[in-house]
């Protein structure tokens, strides 16, 4: 018994439809790999720069002594 037209289009369109899914993500498996390598560098060099903002305004705005600051426990000399 032979199928008719419409069966042969929906399994066409299906067709077509799962091979766009398999493109789809071979595209988005592309570009996970080549993303990490351009990004993490950028990403790691901006933290640096913060990181190193953050550090110059925590020590800046600090009057106190730090503990890494070996004179500033030192006993001043009385008068």
């Amino acid at each position: 018994m032979p199928r008719g037209r419409s069966t042969f289009t929906k399994r066409q369109k299906e067709q077509t439809r799962q091979q766009k899914q398999r493109d789809k993500a071979e595209r988005r498996s592309q570009r996970k790999l080549e993303k990490p390598a351009e990004g993490s560098v950028d990403e790691m060099a901006e933290l640096r720069e913060h990181a190193a903002a953050q550090a110059a305004l925590f020590h800046m705005d600090s009057d106190e002594p730090t503990s890494s600051d070996p004179t500033a426990f030192a006993k001043k000399p009385s008068e």
